[in-house]
């Protein structure tokens, strides 16, 4: 998991300032996230998201309790799901839902690309709050491109797949969240870290192109 919960007794104050950088970093990646996938519905032709005011960039609108609990404890939650109608959208449902899906991860990157490129002009004793946002941004994006519901992956990868194919995933996109919630289940009871082993390669990457550097 990315969050030390082993600081909490060795070193309390570490651990209560991590926490804090981590809360911080992470409401704003899941606001990020949130608001663009509302954001590119909007532009798509659904309002749906506008209507229950989603497009809007203060966390309390998209932060879930329970999935920013979960974040913390194993390292696997989620923010509110953003209510899109798939039949409004330009482009038909599937194409549409792809995009909508790709909004997230994509202003993730695009946020946590820019904010990088700010940090080397950030004297260092200021630039940490920074850094944890860029990470957290990235893996927020590389998870959620996962191709298993209800991770944005899996509307991507039906968007893109010719249809018949499309279809047959459909048809076996019940059981995504089961197997994540497996995989994640016995990653934390094994603690083989199996998950965060693979995600690890795509996160370091882009953390040492933004940043110049790694953090796991």
């Amino acid at each position: 998991m990315l969050f030390d919960w082993g600081r909490l007794l060795a070193d309390p104050l570490s651990f209560f300032r991590q926490l804090a950088l981590v809360a911080i970093a992470l409401t704003v990646a899941i606001t990020v996230h949130e608001f663009s996938h509302g954001y590119i519905a909007h532009r798509l032709g659904d309002d749906t998201a506008r209507r229950a005011g989603r497009l809007s960039f203060n966390p309390l609108a998209h932060l879930d309790p329970l999935g920013t609990i979960m974040l913390f404890v194993v390292g696997f939650g989620w923010g509110k799901p953003v209510p899109v109608n798939a039949y409004y959208l330009k482009y038909g449902p599937r194409t549409g839902m792809a995009l909508v899906g790709l909004a997230g991860p994509a202003s993730n990157l695009a946020f946590a690309a820019l904010l990088g490129g700010l940090i080397s002009v950030i004297p260092p004793f200021a630039a940490e709050l920074p850094v944890y946002i860029v990470l957290y941004n990235i893996v927020l994006a590389v998870f959620n491109l996962i191709p298993l519901p209800p991770l944005d992956g899996s509307n991507i990868l039906r968007g893109i797949l010719p249809y018949n194919l499309a279809v047959s995933y459909s048809r076996l996109e019940r059981f995504g969240p089961a197997i994540l919630i497996i995989i994640i289940l016995i990653d934390n009871i094994t603690r083989a870290g199996i998950l965060w082993r693979v995600l690890r390669y795509p996160i370091n990457f882009l953390l040492n192109l933004f940043v110049g550097q790694s953090f796991l």
